[in-house]
């Protein structure tokens, strides 16, 4: 049981550091609302994580794995999601003088803001079918012989969202710490045309991937 926790972990902490639309959505809100937007988008992408991980275990990433319809169907989906969020990126790009929300405005504001940035995060773990597919192949590799799977799915689940917590968590402080830089108009504009182009990219790549 030790074993396979510590290679799962290894394993995860692999799959978190490598960059995707949540990584470039997770940086693009810290760096234009700061520390808690980043963490509130973290948090919706760990909702995610933590979905796909239950569905693996109830058996429901398995039907998106055998049926190409629903596969083709959440991959058009998601792609029309990344689209959409990186069209938006490069429309702030492209308006003068964008501000940047700060993190102590109102309360009310705030609420608003930090909903906005959850969903966000959530819906892009959400509308990936790899991720689905990755946890229904890749999470049962590590069951210990002699354990309940649907159980140990679970806390493979809880451990992967925590991993991969952990690692945004700690990339948005430092892009917190850098912020005065990253915030200056001319770098935010142009940072914001980068994550526009790479999310555009992303969805027109998982649109037009084969299975």
């Amino acid at each position: 049981m030790t074993e396979s926790l510590i290679a799962f972990a290894g394993a995860a902490v692999l799959i978190a550091m490598a960059p995707g639309p949540s990584t470039v959505v997770i940086l693009r809100e810290s760096v234009r609302s700061g520390r808690r937007a980043g963490l509130a988008t973290v948090l919706g992408n760990e909702a995610g994580v933590l979905a796909w991980g239950l569905a693996a275990a109830v058996g429901l990433s398995a039907l998106l794995a055998a049926s190409r319809l629903a596969y083709d169907v959440l991959r058009v989906a998601g792609a029309l999601v990344l689209v959409w969020f990186g069209v938006r990126a490069l429309w702030q790009a492209r308006r003068s003088g964008p501000a940047v929300v700060e993190e102590d405005a109102g309360r009310g504001g705030a609420g608003v803001r930090w909903w906005r940035c959850f969903r966000m995060g959530l819906a892009t773990n959400a509308a990936n079918p790899k991720a689905g597919v990755f946890a229904v192949s890749f999470l049962p590799q590590f069951v210990p012989a002699g354990w309940s799977v649907p159980v140990m799915l679970v806390v493979f689940s809880v451990l992967w969202a925590l991993i991969d917590l952990v690692w945004y968590a700690a990339m948005v402080w430092l892009v917190g710490a850098a912020r005065r830089v990253l915030g200056r108009a001319g770098v935010r504009r142009r940072l914001e045309q980068v994550s526009g182009v790479v999310l555009v990219g992303l969805g027109v790549r998982l649109a037009a991937a084969a299975r």
